[in-house]
């Protein structure tokens, strides 16, 4: 069976000062693996990747898989918007022992859909590592296209997607292309249960990072089949969902971990600046109301 299954945690990086707090990431990592969090995300967009330099993001990857010492799988983001940049950081997370590699299409550069499927090609056949694709078109400007997920799908070491789309017209596109094994997670909180019911396999999640039981009940109850339980712990999290955009992500993750008393300082890389007075006091009382302050 496919390992990518569940809530993974698409994790903060949380630093002190702007450098990495590494017992802050440990304490992060226990917290997610003992509400029962499915997977680990190191290093993607939640992580702040692409303020990340290199010898950062290969620390952050390796702590990561040290410290969850495989208890649950690490998924870890490795992906940029050049092709051979995109092997390296790739290529480190195999050798790091990561249990597959989370690859975002190459923002900025606009590649055609050719140009996408040769570079997703070209880093499954430089790094033997399971690869699950990463389609944001709201971030990077370019749009995986479900006939291009289905050709990447023949790749053998191409194994699933993250899908941010939020679009179950694309999702229902995507899963009918793909073959039966292939993982398809949603990248949007909100359509995760959506997506399983329809034939995904789980969720890479921004909430995850506040909520961890929640999630992770939540895709336990639709993965097996539990539709109405499922659904109760839909419209339980459904506020919760909208206020880790309150801000861009992952501003407010981060400060719902501050208030949380989980990490020690908020504070984003710039250009990612601190929320607002007022998203804090509209975030605050929905963590109230959720029992997490």
């Amino acid at each position: 069976m496919n390992p990518f299954r569940g809530a993974f945690v698409a994790i903060v990086t949380p630093f002190i000062d702007g450098q990495l707090d590494e017992q802050g990431l440990k304490d992060l990592i226990e917290f997610q693996i003992a509400a029962g969090t499915h997977g680990i995300v190191p290093c993607g967009t939640t992580g702040e990747s692409a303020t990340l330099s290199h010898a950062e993001h290969h620390r952050v990857v390796e702590l990561t898989i040290a410290t969850v010492a495989g208890r649950v799988p690490v998924l870890a983001g490795s992906g940029s918007n050049s092709t051979s940049e995109t092997i390296e950081l790739t290529r480190h997370a195999k050798e790091a022992g990561a249990a597959g590699a989370l690859v975002i299409t190459p923002y900025y550069n606009k590649p055609s859909q050719e140009g996408l499927y040769q570079h997703f090609k070209s880093v499954a056949e430089a790094v033997d590592i399971p690869i699950i694709l990463y389609n944001v078109p709201s971030r990077t400007s370019i749009d995986l296209a479900a006939a291009t997920v289905a050709r990447c799908a023949q790749v053998p070491n191409i194994v699933g997607i993250k899908e941010a789309t939020a679009d179950m017209n694309r999702a229902c596109d995507v899963i009918s292309r793909c073959p039966d094994d292939f993982a398809v997670l949603s990248g949007d909180d909100f359509t995760a249960l959506a997506l399983v019911l329809l034939g995904g396999t789980g969720v890479i999640s921004v909430s995850s990072n506040v909520h961890p039981k929640g999630m992770s009940d939540l895709m336990n109850a639709a993965l097996a089949g539990d539709v109405a339980k499922a659904r109760a712990i839909q419209y339980q999290l459904f506020p919760l969902m909208g206020s880790m955009f309150f801000d861009t992500n992952p501003v407010p993750a981060k400060k719902a971990l501050e208030l949380m008393g989980k990490i020690r300082s908020a504070t984003p890389r710039q250009p990612l600046w601190p929320m607002a007075d007022d998203a804090v006091a509209r975030m605050s009382e929905v963590l109230k109301a959720q029992g997490l302050l």
